[in-house]
């Protein structure tokens, strides 16, 4: 504690530059806020090393497996080379000017806002150690710090090299054999990627399903697929990372050892509150090491909220803009003091997707989930290929699968896999949200035809409601 100084009181702190780096808006230019983000570059996860970096790999893999697959339309093409280093430079040359910018702006023109670009951990309550030398107070803190890649001990201990998104987006070189840990989004979605722009891959899965939290179809059904794909080992037990020369790879549980260029660990993410402090702010953490927090976005500390990754269990982006909005409104309306003007989180219909190949989507319960929760169900699966459009494109995989209640026709969760699953499955979200029924949704508006949305129409109709 020598050499901190105690400094500056604030109005607001934010811990994190992504979604809550946008609650500092011109609603508060006349408030002043500290903003803390120690890790570059700037602007979050989902800028960076998530959503959008990734989804651009996925467009380029996207073409790649259609020249691929063009035989099967009557067109012969081939790739005559993947330009790897073009396509990273494609994807950041774009992204870092963005992220750079944006560090930019907060440090130069936003003047009633101060940038810390160092780890901020509290001392006590609304107490904050900025890493840099001084100790900072605020009147409310937001904790919008994120996660992180979860890594295994055994990995870790192991001395092997290894990668997670944070960083495989940015080899020099295409591996020529890409070796994965896991069986979640992001294992499935890196997978196609380098797959498709010719890495061979391998998945190293410890069940027996590869993304097993998703609806059993939709799970048996990838599955199936991604072992016509990738070299895909389930049932793997715990498995350890080792090398033999310049490899890097896997030894599982039976002893079978898979050896390739590099070696992605995706398991998943854990979320940052344990690195913050948080106890001595009087920030409780549940037992996933999330930070409690209320509808409200409120933690268990006056003063303190919290969003996004560091808390939602969604760790979705979507999500987090949705709670930075809450909280931003809230911050300005005396939260622990009177409710009555609060905003809510809204998790009712939280959809997500993989943007893997085939791509799915999903929203609301599972089948599994209607059924154990006592619901008196009805289940339609409508395949891709018995619509005109999915017959047109030759579609033998894909489905669109619709859970509702039978004695309402209330749509309780809708789960889609195949091309554009994400942009499929949308209407569906907003029924839901808005309480539309299976047959008033169905049959309350025209469908184009041929469009690839038909599926849904005829899941809908297909339902026993």
């Amino acid at each position: 504690m020598s050499s901190q100084t105690n400094g500056r009181h604030f109005d607001i702190a934010i811990i994190g530059s992504g979604s809550g780096n946008s609650i500092a808006n011109e609603q508060f230019s006349d408030k002043t806020v500290a903003i803390f983000e120690e890790h570059s570059p700037f602007g979050g996860t989902c800028l960076n090393v998530g959503c959008i970096p990734t989804k651009m790999f996925v467009y380029a893999a996207e073409v790649a497996r259609t020249i691929r697959e063009s035989s099967r339309y009557g067109i012969d093409s081939s790739i005559e080379q993947v330009r790897w280093s073009d396509i990273v430079s494609r994807v950041f040359g774009r992204i870092d000017p963005i992220s750079a910018g944006g560090k930019h702006y907060r440090e130069s023109g936003s003047p009633n806002v101060t940038l810390f670009s160092s780890h901020a951990s509290f001392l006590g309550p609304r107490t904050i150690d900025t890493g840099a030398g001084e100790v900072i107070t605020a009147d409310q803190v937001v904790i919008a710090a994120g996660s992180r890649p979860e890594i295994p001990r055994q990995i870790l201990d192991s001395g092997v090299p290894f990668h997670t998104n944070d960083d495989l987006m940015r080899l020099p070189e295409l591996p020529e054999h890409l070796v994965i840990l896991g069986s979640g989004y992001i294992a499935a979605e890196f997978a196609h990627v380098f797959g498709a722009l010719g890495s061979k891959v391998s998945i190293v899965a410890r069940k027996n399903t590869l993304l097993r939290n998703l609806d059993s179809d939709i799970s048996a059904r990838f599955t199936e697929l991604a072992q016509k794909n990738w070299n895909v080992h389930l049932e793997s037990g715990e498995a350890n990372a080792i090398s033999e020369g310049t490899s890097v790879g896997l030894e599982l549980g039976d002893g079978t050892r898979i050896l390739g260029d590099a070696l992605l660990v995706a398991i998943g993410r854990r979320p940052n509150g344990d690195r913050l402090g948080a106890d001595k702010a009087g920030v409780e953490l549940d037992e996933e090491g999330r930070i409690r927090v209320d509808e409200y976005g409120r933690t268990s500390a006056e003063g303190v909220f919290a969003l996004g990754d560091v808390s939602s269990p969604f760790q979705l982006k979507h999500v987090a803009n949705q709670e930075a909005r809450v909280v931003q409104h809230n911050l300005s309306n005396n939260a622990w003091q009177d409710t009555t003007n609060l905003w809510k989180y809204d998790h009712r219909f939280v959809p997500a997707a993989v943007f893997t190949h085939p791509q799915i989507a999903e929203v609301g319960l599972t089948e599994a989930q209607a059924r154990e929760a006592g619901f008196d169900i009805t289940v339609k699966i409508q395949n891709y290929g018995d619509v005109a459009y999915g017959w047109a494109m030759e579609d033998q995989d894909g489905f669109c699968k619709i859970i509702a209640e039978k004695k309402t026709g209330r749509i309780l969760g809708a789960h889609v896999i195949g091309a554009q699953a994400p942009t499929v499955i949308q209407p569906l979200i907003q029924a839901m949200s808005f309480g539309t029924s299976a047959l008033e949704m169905a049959r309350g508006q025209y469908w184009i035809h041929p469009g690839l949305p038909e599926v849904v129409e005829n899941a809908l109709l297909g339902l026993d409601v």
